[in-house]
């Protein structure tokens, strides 16, 4: 009668096992594919980055020139036109540098069209003692030239809903901003480079900088794979069958 619960017992033990080494290896897979993803953007985007920089006027407006904007996103871009500092918008909660402040936006009408590039023009530190206070930002109002490369509309950070206004946002939804500017924003940006100027730094991150995390996360979960593997083929094989070895 004792054979029969012991029996069922050695296969419970033997499912529990073999689903966590399952689980813990396909998560160790999960971050290996995690690093290629960011390595292949990395690479995509340094080749983007080698090419011939861009004029601003090539890019066209309307739905038309989706596709093709797409199709250029971390190119080099020299655009020319003015401020349009009223728009300008603070995004809350960004850090550089592992410090907390704003990424400065501001709208830029690009001369010889009607359409408007947002560009992402550096990061700012924020106020400690009062955080309704508004970075000092020199911004010109005469005809500007800009370089940096062509980015992706900001990524969202949580937020707790609702529709944002004022100069401090967490987030900018295109949508709206259109609407509420009555501008006719394109739904990529410029990532502005160079040195600091104009209160602002531009030392953004690099996209794949995380690869070593993921690597290293990847090794844990094949390590303890292969420990449930190891614990089991011991306390489960090895150990019954030493026992029973006449003394």
């Amino acid at each position: 009668m004792t054979d029969k619960p012991l029996h069922w017992k050695r296969w419970l033990v033997l499912a529990v096992a073999a689903a966590g080494v399952a689980i813990t290896f396909s998560l160790g897979l999960w971050q290996l594919g995690r690093a290629e993803e960011k390595t292949a953007l990395q690479d995509a985007r340094t080749q983007q980055a080698s090419k011939e920089a861009l004029d601003g006027r090539t890019l066209r407006g309307g739905p038309e020139g989706v596709a093709q904007r797409s199709e250029l996103i971390h190119r080099r871009l020299v655009v020319t036109g003015r401020w349009l500092p009223n728009h300008t918008v603070h995004l809350d909660n960004r850090q550089m540098n592992a410090k907390p402040g704003f990424f400065v936006l501001t709208p830029l009408q690009i001369e010889g069209s009607g359409e408007v590039l947002v560009v992402q023009r550096g990061w700012a530190q924020r106020s400690f003692t009062d955080r309704t206070a508004l970075p000092p930002v020199q911004t010109s109002v005469d005809r500007v030239q800009i370089e940096g490369h062509l980015a992706p509309w900001p990524s969202r950070l949580y937020d707790f809903g609702g529709a944002e206004t004022g100069p401090i946002r967490q987030n900018l939804d295109l949508t709206a901003y259109r609407q509420e500017s009555g501008l006719k924003v394109l739904e990529v940006t410029l990532l502005q480079s160079g040195g600091p100027s104009e209160g602002l730094l531009r030392e953004w991150p690099v996209v794949a900088s995380g690869v070593a995390k993921h690597h290293g996360y990847a090794f844990q979960w094949f390590g303890l794979s292969g420990l449930i593997a190891l614990l089991y083929v011991w306390f489960q094989i090895v150990q019954p069958r030493r026992q029973k070895r006449p003394a």
